[in-house]
């Protein structure tokens, strides 16, 4: 079974993973202090909030840390260094906490052993998970239909995250002349022009749901083949829609006008803005009150470092294509492009000062333009901005390009934050893939997620240049 959230399917068996997780550690805690006590009959409300603080705090340190991306953590050793580094962070975290708040201390000795049992008990829980996903329990069976490279991606990205809650248990392809190259061996092929044998297949192998990634709709659909599936309970799911709900972007160069047309989202009602454009006020606010310190002390030590203006500014095209200048500190040498001409940032890229590689690796470059959201030029999360200088050269490389200027640009967004900087054509039809998914989908839940995962991207200093 899937769970919907954020357009996104996710199993559920991911879901009680988490949850599971938690109820570890909050166990652990209360198990602790139940058994160090003088009169273990005195447990009561307050130590149950303190074992729910505990809980919290390390859940957000093993998010923060990765420990919920398999991808990082497909080995022991890294898992072991992972989960001890969280919780060392935790310990700290709490231990300001308790400073701050001498009332939700619990025992030195009950936490020190709850941490332990903790540790032994998420060991066993995560030991647990991984033989539930390498057995494939509780995956839903699904075949591929289509031989185009939207079916390839959709194949790949299942093949490369084992807790997507799918198993490809059948593909039905177009090409009778070969296989696709990245087939796995174990993978059962069937060919489209076989109708019966097509539908023997669905029933024997019990697929829970076919996705349909057809080349050629119009010459070679199988549309009673399919109609009989579907009357016998087997979902029909189209390519793109399948691909967007579980990767959290869209595919540009697959997808067609009609599917934009006719596909949910891209409800922007003015409600929605206006709630959009208090949490922007809000936010930002804040952030200039409580940073302003920090600004204060990047201002001098830039000015202090190199000759030139603390602040840069650049036009940029926001929502409508309206042009507005966009603020940052300057992070290069003055009048960085006089020789070189407007181009995207490149590793260890020469016109950046030293100053301005810590600003850049931290995101603290960007912090100027809280007063571009305060203004409204921007929106706190959205597309990132770009010049027209490139939107030019990529309106005509990339399509639908031009359908991220229906928003605001963001000072932080969906695309920053699931893959970083890009510098080549390739990048930027990867961000659009994300962008666009985002402004389809877009909502005050989305932007506070995205919210939480650049902090994520900020404390780890990921994708910057």
């Amino acid at each position: 079974m899937m769970l919907r959230i954020l357009q996104q399917y996710y199993p559920i068996r991911n879901v009680a993973f988490m949850i599971g997780e938690g109820l570890v550690i909050y166990c652990s805690v209360l198990f602790s202090n139940w058994l160090l006590a003088d009169n273990p009959i005195s447990m009561n409300i307050l130590l149950s909030r303190k074992a729910v603080l505990i809980t919290v705090v390390c859940l957000a340190c093993l998010y923060y840390n990765d420990l919920y991306d398999l991808k990082v953590i497909d080995h022991f050793s890294e898992l072991v260094i992972r989960l001890l580094q969280s919780l060392g962070v935790s310990s700290i975290i709490l231990a300001a906490i308790y400073f701050s708040f001498p009332g939700v201390i619990i025992s030195r000795w009950a936490y020190i052993s709850g941490v332990i049992l903790s540790i032994l008990l998420i060991f066993a829980w995560r030991l647990s998970y991984s033989y539930v996903l390498d057995n494939g329990f509780f995956n839903q069976k699904i075949a591929i239909m289509g031989s185009s490279d939207l079916a390839g991606n959709i194949y790949r990205e299942i093949s490369d995250k084992k807790d997507c809650g799918y198993e490809i248990s059948l593909v039905i392809s177009e090409a009778t002349e070969k296989q696709w190259p990245i087939l796995k061996k174990t993978t059962p092929v069937i060919y489209l022009h076989n109708n019966d044998t097509f539908l023997e297949a669905i029933s024997k192998l019990n697929i829970d749901k076919i996705i349909v990634a057809l080349k050629e709709k119009r010459n070679n659909f199988p549309l009673k083949a399919l109609l009989d599936c579907r009357v016998r309970g087997t979902d029909v799911v189209d390519g793109n829609s399948f691909y967007e709900t579980l990767t959290g972007k869209l595919s540009v160069e697959q997808i067609n006008p009609g599917w934009l047309i006719f596909s949910d989202g891209f409800r922007h009602s003015q409600l929605k803005r206006y709630l959009k454009r208090l949490f922007d006020l809000i936010i930002a606010s804040v952030m200039i009150v409580i940073l302003l310190p920090l600004i204060i002390f990047i201002a001098i030590i830039i000015k202090l470092e190199s000759r030139g203006p603390v602040l840069f500014s650049q036009e940029r095209i926001g929502e409508k294509r309206k042009p507005y200048p966009v603020y940052k500190f300057r992070s290069m040498v003055e009048d960085a492009e006089k020789l070189s001409g407007p181009k995207w940032a490149e590793d260890d890229d020469p016109r950046v000062t030293r100053i301005g590689k810590f600003i850049r690796k931290w995101r603290l470059d960007e912090l100027p333009q809280l007063w571009n959201v305060l203004k409204g030029d921007m929106s706190f999360v959205g597309p990132r901005p770009e010049r027209a200088y490139f939107i030019e050269k990529l309106e005509k490389e990339i399509p639908y390009y031009g359908k991220r200027f229906t928003v605001k640009p963001g000072l932080t967004g969906w695309a920053q934050v699931s893959y970083g900087y890009g510098a080549t054509i390739e990048d930027a039809i990867e961000k659009l893939n994300y962008e666009l998914f985002y402004i389809k989908n877009m909502s005050i839940l989305m932007d506070i997620v995205i919210v939480f995962r650049t902090v994520k991207t900020v404390l780890f200093g990921k994708g910057a240049r």
